[in-house]
C-alpha cells in the first residue's frame, strides 16, 4: 500500500497529524478502535500504539496467511 486516506482510516482528531505522530498514536487514534478496545489490546498484547499493533506478531501472521489464501486469485 503506497497511498492511503487518513481520514477513511483515523478518527478525526489524527487525520491531519503527520505519520510519525499517528504511529506514537494510542491505538483509539484508529477509527471504529475505541478507549475500551485499546485498555483491551494493551491487557492481552501489551498493545499501546499503532505501531505496536502493526507490529504484533498475531497480526502479521493473520496478514501471512490471507495473502497466502489470495495468491493466484
Amino acid at each position: 500500500m503506497t497511498a492511503i486516506d487518513l481520514g477513511k482510516v483515523l478518527d478525526k482528531a489524527w487525520a491531519d497529524k503527520d505519520l510519525t505522530e499517528v504511529l506514537g498514536a494510542p491505538v483509539s487514534a484508529l477509527k471504529g478502535v475505541s478507549d475500551r478496545d485499546g485498555e483491551l489490546l494493551k491487557e492481552a498484547f501489551g498493545v499501546i500504539t499503532v505501531s505496536d499493533l502493526a507490529r504484533l506478531k498475531y497480526v502479521r501472521w493473520a496478514q501471512a496467511l490471507t495473502e497466502l489464501g489470495t495468491a493466484g486469485k
